[in-house]
């Protein structure tokens, strides 16, 4: 595995290189991370993955100066991974003190995260078609726990006509349900306890489904019932949505993807599944 550190350095190493795969990381690497990885090395000859704490992505409140970070450890993970190469550049290598273009998808990113967090997603935007421009991959892979990006990027890449298949994969989760993220190291146990209230609240959702049930209203009062009446917990959205248009839903019809973001203590998690019919 080589470890790469500028565009140039990027360039030389992928000269020639045949089916190039790409999983783009902010680090911090976990089990979600490595399936994405995993996959990539299955389905390409050569398996890409960039590990860059984007900037541009964190509003002026956020968390950037304590995101984990944790490069020799997520080298040693992707080593055993089998990844062929990593580039892991520093902020000015992606953006030099008078960068002034940036890429905005308008219509998908504008409910849900984004209308949370304003100029987030034009910052995932820019940073992932500059590095699409750097690695020029066959394939790129991203998980579905950050659903909203999921779909966002899919609509760039269809809409600037880009010539990579983006690929979604499953959500990775602890055995009790909690969805793998870097920002769980940020919960204390008691959070941690509490943060289990998400995956709890799709499985509530679910189960009204299940039993018939079509009312989106409804679907999301089941599951606002497993969130507990806790003041470190706080409920930013509960949406029951189209998984393609994530326009919210008026009645469940057919297929549908609830997405919800919890604040247990100073900690922003989101999480999200798809809904089976029933009844």
């Amino acid at each position: 595995m080589r470890l790469v550190r500028t565009p140039e350095e990027l360039k030389i190493a992928l000269k020639g290189a045949q089916q190039v795969g790409f999983v783009p990381t902010m680090g911090y690497l976990h089990k979600g991370h490595l399936s994405l990885a995993e996959r990539c090395r299955r389905d390409n000859r050569t398996a890409v993955v960039s590990i860059f704490v984007n900037p541009t992505q964190f509003g002026p409140s956020e968390d950037l100066s304590r995101y984990p970070r944790d490069l020799n450890g997520d080298l040693e993970l992707l080593r055993s991974a089998g990844v062929d190469l990593v580039f892991a550049p520093e902020p000015s290598h992606m953006y030099p003190s008078d960068f002034s273009t940036w890429v905005e998808e308008t219509s998908l990113s504008k409910g849900l995260c984004g209308a949370r967090r304003p100029g987030h997603f034009r910052g995932v935007c820019t940073v992932v078609l500059k590095l699409f421009n750097l690695v020029k991959p066959d394939r790129a892979y991203f998980g579905e726990k950050d659903y909203q990006q999921l779909k966002v990027i899919q609509r760039m890449v269809r809409d600037l006509n880009m010539d990579v298949d983006v690929i979604g994969c499953p959500i990775v989760r602890e055995e009790d349900g909690l969805a793998m993220s870097s920002r769980n190291v940020y919960l204390s146990p008691e959070e941690r306890e509490l943060a289990l209230c998400l995956s709890r609240a799709i499985q509530r959702a679910q189960e009204e489904a299940l039993k018939g049930e079509r009312s989106p209203k409804r679907i999301i009062d089941a599951a606002l019932s497993a969130v507990p009446e806790d003041p470190r917990v706080q409920v930013e959205y509960v949406n029951l949505v189209d998984p393609e248009t994530l326009e919210d839903l008026d009645e469940l019809r057919s297929a549908a993807r609830i997405l919800l973001a919890v604040r247990v203590g100073t900690t922003r998690l989101i999480d999200n599944g798809p809904l089976s019919l029933g009844g």
